[in-house]
């Protein structure tokens, strides 16, 4: 079975348009969406291109965001994410660690940047169903965040980073931050939002409202959103594709070089009595 995906980019979408260049341009988004006045409501529309069986699994796409940055994976709490009796131990999370001398669960960089865009999709005017459990790891649900770990004082700073936390839900059932929380290896990643679990046909639209929240207009990022199907080895990864493809490359180049070089120049036994000799001397 062959994997069908659509690819929209929606970063510029509903954000008013500039001809300034393009630091200025940036400014002005930036501004825009950190005013709670605008309206940051996108509509857009996805064309399916090939019948896409369930389950269909949406992600969204963050380009130029270095979640591998030593200090922001350092950024965070693992014990606190855990247990509350670790609630103060906040100290690796600063400037994200304390509000009013009161700790914040979760606390540290990571978190406090979590991805708080949301997507409604519709066809002919229906809404369709989108199934957001089961989207994090089950050992993360299990062992990394405690299911009596309860966010607070949590995005109360005058600096607020991204989405917020229901403070009666344990971390474990909140499963969007335990997400966000593995971070990725690479600037450019894709995090799994929900699932469609309806088959969508091929030629089939889809209507798709955005709430357009996330600020990636300051350090120049991309945001795009996915759908997907699967096979039995996994989704589309032209990375994994392309690293496989050029490590088996020079190790078959090194192999061949290896076989060519003992044909032309084959390595020389030499004499054994001079071994001999050196562990006998006494035989000469």
């Amino acid at each position: 079975m062959q994997v069908v995906e659509v690819v929209e980019r929606y970063d510029d979408l509903c954000i008013p348009s500039s001809k300034e260049d393009e630091s200025d341009s940036n400014n002005e988004r930036a501004k825009f969406i950190q005013n709670d006045d605008t309206n940051k409501t996108c509509v857009t529309t996805l064309t399916i291109p090939k019948k896409m069986q369930s389950p269909v699994f949406i992600y969204y796409e963050l380009d130029n965001f270095y979640q591998n940055h030593r200090r922001y994976v350092k950024s965070r709490s693992d014990k606190q994410l855990r247990s509350p009796k670790y609630e103060r131990d906040t100290k690796p999370c600063a400037p994200e660690s304390m509000n009013d001398n009161k700790p914040i669960v979760p606390c540290g960089l990571v978190a406090w940047s979590l991805f708080n865009d949301t997507f409604g999709f519709k066809i002919s005017n229906r809404d369709l169903p989108i199934n957001r459990k089961d989207i994090a790891w089950g050992s993360d649900r299990r062992h990394k965040f405690g299911s009596n770990v309860y966010p607070k004082n949590f995005q109360q700073g005058s600096l607020i980073g991204g989405g917020q936390l229901n403070e009666s839900l344990p971390l474990s059932e909140q499963e969007d931050l335990l997400v966000w929380m593995r971070t990725a290896a690479l600037p450019n990643f894709r995090k799994l939002y929900g699932r469609i679990e309806n088959d969508l046909e091929a030629n089939q639209e889809i209507t798709v409202v955005i709430q357009n929240n996330y600020n990636t207009y300051v350090f120049g990022g991309g945001k795009k959103l996915v759908i997907s199907t699967t096979t039995w080895i996994g989704g589309k990864n032209d990375f994994l594709g392309i690293a496989y493809l050029t490590i088996g490359g020079i190790c078959f180049f090194l192999a061949i070089s290896f076989i060519l070089l003992y044909v032309i120049k084959p390595r020389s036994f030499g004499d054994p009595t001079y071994l001999s000799w050196n562990l006998n001397p006494d035989m000469n």
